[in-house]
């Protein structure tokens, strides 16, 4: 009896002097019912059409003193954000994305670098929520003193709605992939045991760019944002039960 009390000891003592993590490592049983398990992995996708568009804007101004590149930057960006709001975007759609002020160098073989003015960029955040005047804007922004762009972030305002159809799409195709492999196996698919959702990724695709629509000779032409399409995916995994 002794003995076996020492055994038991010496096993507890042991597991006890395991490391946290490798117990937390150690594999769980699983229940499954009777029958053949399955698991399937399957990808939903559909396309749609972008909807909104993100576009950052701003001012680079440089001066021999930080004070009037700062000055100057501000007085630029304020005409900047005058004429966003006369194109009539809301102020909710704008939003400030950086400010910043840094010392210009100038640098000669073996002297210490001198400081010969100073950079100041101030940039907005722009939500387009009608794609096709986005260009439009972006002249009239470039024709009151933005000489920065960059973008757009095409997206969707709805997201969700697509993801449920991709969902919708991934679980018909995880089913159809199950009642193939119990086919092949002289089986049925009784039921579906567990569901899982593996990630999701709405716009996959590389987005479209603004295309300048013009030749150097045309001094009156316009940007075109062009939306094209993007990709909205569900991956799944679904574990089946055949018999």
């Amino acid at each position: 009896m002794n003995r076996m009390l020492s055994g038991m000891a010496l096993i507890l003592g042991s597991a006890a002097a395991l490391p946290a993590a490798a117990q937390v490592a150690l594999p769980m049983a699983t229940v499954v019912p009777d029958g053949t398990v399955l698991d399937v992995n399957a990808t939903g996708r559909v396309s749609r059409t972008p909807d909104l568009a993100t576009i950052t804007a701003g001012v680079v101004t440089q001066a021999p003193a930080a004070a009037t590149a700062l000055s100057d930057n501000a007085r630029r960006m304020d005409a900047v954000v005058k004429a966003l709001k006369a194109a009539g975007i809301a102020a909710r759609d704008l939003s400030t994305s950086n400010v910043g002020l840094s010392p210009q160098y100038r640098y000669a073989e073996k002297q210490p670098p001198v400081i010969t003015g100073y950079q100041a960029s101030n940039s907005v955040a722009i939500r387009f929520r009608d794609i096709a005047r986005s260009g439009a804007v972006l002249d009239a922004l470039v024709r009151a003193g933005a000489n920065q762009i960059d973008g757009p972030n095409l997206s969707l305002s709805d997201p969700e709605a697509a993801l449920d159809e991709a969902r919708t799409q991934a679980i018909t195709k995880a089913r159809a992939r199950a009642e193939l492999y119990a086919k092949a196996a002289g089986l049925t698919v009784a039921r579906i045991v567990a569901i899982g959702e593996a990630g999701e990724n709405g716009g996959d695709r590389p987005r479209p760019m603004p295309m300048m629509r013009a030749s150097m000779a045309q001094a009156d032409a316009e940007t075109t944002v062009l939306a094209g399409e993007t990709d909205v995916t569900a991956a799944v995994n679904v574990r089946f039960l055949l018999k």
